[in-house]
């Protein structure tokens, strides 16, 4: 059950964080392009799985992912609660959908060939893009409230935060968590002019933190996975 539940979720993340260009994001009101995307998903289901006869796991994919965020749509602009909503929905669908697919005499189980792969790229993507997505809603969020003015490079903060969770995850990958204390050590230096203003200073830490948190826990959990 476990090995179908992590391709079921590797598919997901690829569905929604590599394969998902951002005019699908921008248009996923229109009808047609929430159904593709929701074509999407159950194809790269259907791919990973390689489980060529099993139709019901791609057509549930198709169903619920859709349902989900048709739900999404409904509840307006995207903030930090409904992302983290839509997120636990598809993952808590996928998990009871494993359940059901494996249970029983007849219950299917994974038999292809790069689990490994799928596992490990898809929490790359996760670490990386996803959590990204949640980080930079956060920090929208913050900014607004705060009345925060930001110098610096155009998504700067954004490519930093990319670059510093996929190491975090290369460290976890190689066996070296240890190694995140440098980074962590690294970052301060680098800040140290921005950690004279205390709303900068509260504002990189927030970040950095939430950074950090993100990419341990999805690191870890990936590592997890791929160990199965």
């Amino acid at each position: 059950m476990e090995k179908i539940a992590a391709i079921l979720i590797a598919a997901h993340f690829m569905g929604d964080f590599f394969l998902q260009p951002k005019k699908m994001v921008r248009n996923k009101r229109l009808p047609l392009m929430l159904i593709l995307h929701g074509v999407i998903h159950a194809a790269t289901t259907w791919l990973l799985l390689q489980l060529w006869n099993c139709w019901e796991a791609p057509l549930a994919v198709f169903a619920l992912h859709t349902i989900i965020d048709l739900i999404k749509q409904r509840c307006g602009e995207e903030r930090v609660a409904t992302f983290i909503a839509d997120q636990s929905a598809h993952l808590f669908s996928l998990i009871l959908l494993a359940t059901f697919l494996t249970q029983g005499a007849e219950g299917v189980v994974f038999s292809g060939t790069g689990y490994q792969l799928f596992t490990g790229f898809a929490g790359l993507i996760a670490t990386i893009r996803g959590s990204g997505f949640l980080i930079a809603l956060f920090t929208r969020e913050l900014t607004s409230k705060n009345n925060l003015k930001l110098d610096g490079l155009q998504n700067g903060g954004a490519l930093i935060g990319q670059l510093e969770r996929g190491l975090i995850f290369l460290f976890f990958l190689t066996g070296q968590p240890e190694s995140i204390g440098f980074l962590i050590a690294a970052k301060s230096i680098l800040r140290f002019e921005e950690s004279k203003k205390l709303k900068q200073a509260e504002y990189i830490l927030v970040g950095t933190l939430l950074s950090f948190t993100a990419a341990i826990a999805i690191s870890s959990a990936t590592v997890w996975a791929m160990r199965l």
